[in-house]
């Protein structure tokens, strides 16, 4: 499951623990998270089914990612998919976290 800005679902933390039901785990990751991005990061707040999930449990962040409600306004698989590649907001994302836009360009010179 690639999510729009191309990191893989199945690999992230929430994603992990909200499939295992894993509550300590939950826990750690919030302490994590809490020194790396946000103070206000809860363990009830790591919940997500994956940002292609159109019903689902999002972790906080992803609710308002502004990269997925693009991707979903557009019916993208994600954004290796769309005429605007690399657009801006992908651009900011990428100088936090490159490891997607490596995936994204993978697909955008297989299809």
């Amino acid at each position: 499951m690639i999510a729009f800005c191309g990191n893989i679902c199945t690999e992230c933390p929430a994603f992990i623990v909200t499939m295992k039901k894993d509550d300590s785990g939950r826990k750690k990751i919030a302490e994590l998270w809490q020194k790396l991005y946000n103070p206000n990061i809860k363990s009830e707040d790591i919940n997500c089914d994956g940002c292609l999930s159109e019903s689902g449990r999002f972790f906080n962040y992803c609710k308002t990612c502004e990269i997925r409600k693009c991707g979903m306004e557009k019916e993208l698989k994600n954004c290796a998919y769309c005429d605007d590649y690399i657009c801006e907001k992908l651009s900011k994302f990428y100088e936090l976290e490159s490891k997607g836009k490596r995936i994204l360009d993978e697909i955008r010179e297989k299809k």
